[in-house]
């Protein structure tokens, strides 16, 4: 007993949907590794210590310039800290910072981590107004307790020693 269908036509629509189907698969696969460098995936500085993405992919940084840590070169290049209520990350950044960027302020940067775990910005993005974060940045914050929405300073719980 044959698994093929006994008519003609199925039999014709079954080999036309076998040979369609591997190359249907083989277009979306290529499509999709053809992408692969296109995809900017979002940390918080925590998140990207637990993925350690590797050095030169592009991921976009999100979370809090830490207080005190903005420090501008002769050169043109600006550094400073992103953190969140676990980790930090150190950011370099060659270029003229958004006129809202400041300490204790939301940002984004786009970008990658170099080999020695410094992150090189191409792209700075700040919040525009008092009630706007981008919702990256938003929701992680919420889930980490980090969230300062109405303005009022974050509450840490302090660890015992």
């Amino acid at each position: 007993m044959s698994w093929l269908p006994k008519s003609p036509k199925a039999r014709r629509r079954l080999t036309l949907i076998a040979a369609i189907a591997p190359v249907l698969v083989l277009a979306v696969g290529l499509t999709l590794w053809g992408l692969r460098d296109s995809i900017s995936y979002f940390y918080t500085p925590s998140q990207a210590q637990a993925a350690k993405p590797p050095p030169g992919r592009s991921i976009q940084l999100g979370g809090l310039v830490a207080t005190g840590s903005v420090r501008k070169h002769s050169d043109g290049r600006v550094e400073f800290v992103v953190a969140d209520q676990t980790a930090k990350a150190l950011v370099s950044y060659q270029g003229d910072l958004p006129d809202l960027f400041r300490e204790g302020q939301g940002i984004v940067a786009t970008g990658h981590f170099q080999g020695d775990g410094v992150f090189k910005a191409k792209q700075v993005l700040a919040k525009h107004d008092e009630r706007y974060m981008p919702r990256e940045v938003s929701k992680a914050l919420k889930e980490q307790g980090e969230w300062r929405g109405d303005g009022e300073k974050a509450v840490y719980q302090k660890t015992p020693s």
